[in-house]
């Protein structure tokens, strides 16, 4: 819950970000995997469960699995410093 909004802050320079969950209150929609060029997934059972939802998109689209652990709070140096090398695997 705190990786992916730390993440569209820390990526915002590079790439146009949007942040979305898959269990959240207001999941990902069909609107905001069209959207995007490129998703960036915490951990690779979201990459997963991305192409369960949206099997036609997501073969569209490059998903990228940052595996980042479910273990910071938002804005975290910890998180921050690890989103930074990470980063280069959406280039």
């Amino acid at each position: 819950m705190h990786r992916s909004p730390t993440a569209a802050e820390v990526f915002k320079d590079r790439f146009e970000t949007k942040s979305a969950g898959l269990y959240s209150e207001k999941p990902v929609s069909v609107k905001e995997i069209s959207w995007a060029d490129v998703i960036a997934v915490m951990e690779e059972e979201q990459r997963i469960e991305l192409s369960k939802r949206f099997p036609e998109l997501a073969f569209q689209k490059k998903i990228v699995s940052l595996n980042v652990p479910d273990t910071f709070f938002y804005k975290q140096p910890e998180l921050i410093e690890l989103l930074k090398i990470k980063e280069q695997e959406l280039a």
